[in-house]
């Protein structure tokens, strides 16, 4: 099975991205956080496909997952 999520320090200083892509984890979910749809991003950038979006939102649930606790705005106020 290809890895399609890859993190390599020559490609956006190592922020992991879509394989074979120059697009970031952190930009894919920025742009649904915003309200981009799938077909949207899939519109936008010819090289990115379902299942590499679908890869970044596994990925970045597989990240949260660690046990580490992120203070929100409101806890460090």
């Amino acid at each position: 099975m290809q890895m399609l999520i890859v993190s390599d320090p020559a490609v956006m200083m190592g922020k992991p991205v879509i394989a074979g892509t120059r697009l970031t984890v952190e930009l894919i979910l920025e742009k649904l956080g915003a309200g981009a749809t799938i077909d949207e991003l899939l519109d936008a950038h010819p090289r990115l496909t379902r299942e590499g979006v679908n890869a970044a939102l596994s990925f970045a649930a597989e990240a949260l997952r660690a046990d580490v606790v992120y203070p929100s705005a409101s806890m460090a106020a």
